[in-house]
């Protein structure tokens, strides 16, 4: 059977039903498609669930050398990297380096502000309308610190971005623990993220956007990217239900983009920072308000709506190489000083991989060699928050409609 549209979105993750809503509410007739039978299964499922509108810095590669070689000793809980894998992501990390410069990290920052300020507003509208207010909690987020010198640092830099209306409340121990009564330690101080929103279950979330996406007429085929062709001035995919054919196709398969892209010629340095995260009980009427961040040890507690959700930094490794879970291990163990953990819900942690683009910015925009092709994927480490917000932007530049904020940025061609 064959079928035609206007649109057809590969990757169901948040981003890519973020654009399928938002091509939809402009009109076009959008099929979405991916390779599993439901939606937020994959890399968006597997986050702290944070709407990260206060992080209007950029995840820059650390230049200190105390950090840098303790990352180089590969036993910390927030970085992990494979020694096999470095002649594969060793030249993504030295342009990674190149670009958190402090120069490019603030033109890197000034791009991406309008999109990280209207993040949380985008998601409310389409939670408004999906119908599902009880996945949005308004509590913002904890960050903790061990020492002196890592609070002070932090709280310099949070003076530095009140300029663009960030707000946050700077915590000492009597403050952090009448906000969170059940931690334990003694701290340095901590700081109270107040703006950005908290997503209980991520995945549900997703599945909440893909469901209001079908009420509203849209189609959700489960079919391989890699069948995509080009012909017949249009582009073809097969599904389970057929052939559909569009005049125009969007790429967002997050870590899975280049299966696409480099067929099609594109020299895109995209970079996976793999990620792992596993659910806990909690011991005794332990209960945790905000998700907190242990700074200083490189691991996260989010009260996930499954359970105590602890979340690891960053893995460098090939996108399929065998699960490695070692962070687990070692911030479970210091997660329990800080908490009181209890079991296990699943017995092995989860994995995933982040889409990463060297300058921390997302492709976002038109394919310059093939007419109707388009890009919207290099999330880094705000997939979940910047979803609905890039799926704005694109279906307006797609519409010919103002796009709200400057698309030049975001543009494959930065990439020459």
């Amino acid at each position: 059977m064959k079928h035609e549209t206007d649109v057809l979105v590969l990757g169901a993750g948040i981003v890519g039903v973020s654009a399928a809503l938002h091509l939809q509410q402009r009109g076009r007739d959008v099929v979405l498609v991916d390779r599993n039978a439901a939606a937020g299964d994959e890399t968006s499922y597997g986050n702290a669930g944070l709407i990260e509108v206060a992080s209007v810095q950029p995840y820059l590669f650390p230049r200190d050398l105390g950090h840098l070689l303790r990352y180089a000793l590969n036993r910390s809980a927030d970085v992990h990297y494979h020694l096999s894998g470095l002649p594969e992501f060793g030249p993504w990390l030295l342009r990674y380096f190149m670009a958190s410069s402090p120069e490019s990290a603030a033109r890197i920052a000034k791009a991406a502000l309008p999109l990280i300020r209207q993040s949380l507003a985008e998601h409310e509208a389409l939670i408004d309308e999906a119908g599902v207010p009880e996945l949005l909690r308004k509590t913002g987020w904890i960050k903790l610190f061990r020492t002196e010198a890592s609070f002070g640092k932090n709280v310099a830099e949070l003076d530095g971005v009140k300029r663009f209306g960030v707000t946050a409340d700077v915590l000492d121990n009597a403050a952090l623990a009448a906000r969170e009564p059940n931690l334990m330690g003694n701290f340095a101080g901590a700081i109270h993220w107040l703006e950005p929103g908290f997503i209980p279950d991520p995945g549900a979330l997703v599945k909440a956007y893909a469901a209001l996406f079908a009420r509203k007429d849209g189609r959700f085929l489960r079919g391989d990217a890699l069948t995509l062709r080009q012909q017949s001035g249009g582009w073809h995919i097969t599904t389970d239900d057929g052939v559909v054919s569009a005049r125009e196709v969007v790429v967002t398969l997050g870590p899975w983009a280049d299966l696409v892209f480099r067929p099609l010629g594109y020299r895109i340095p995209l970079g996976f920072k793999r990620g792992y995260h596993q659910h806990f009980t909690s011991r005794g009427n332990a209960v945790l308000q905000h998700p907190v961040l242990d700074a200083d040890r490189g691991y996260l507690l989010a009260p996930m709506n499954r359970g105590i959700r602890l979340t690891t930094g960053a893995e460098f490794a090939r996108r399929d190489a065998p699960p490695t879970p070692v962070q687990v291990t070692r911030a479970r163990a210091l997660a329990r000083d800080l908490f009181p953990l209890g079991e296990a819900i699943e017995p092995q942690p989860w994995m995933g991989a982040r889409p990463c683009l060297p300058d921390m910015l997302p492709v976002i925009g038109k394919a310059p060699r093939h007419v109707g092709l388009w890009f919207d994927f290099g999330h880094q480490h705000h997939g979940l928050t910047l979803g609905p917000v890039t799926g704005r932007l694109l279906a307006e530049m797609m519409t010919g409609a103002e796009p709200f904020a400057d698309p030049k940025p975001f543009a494959l061609e930065r990439f020459g």
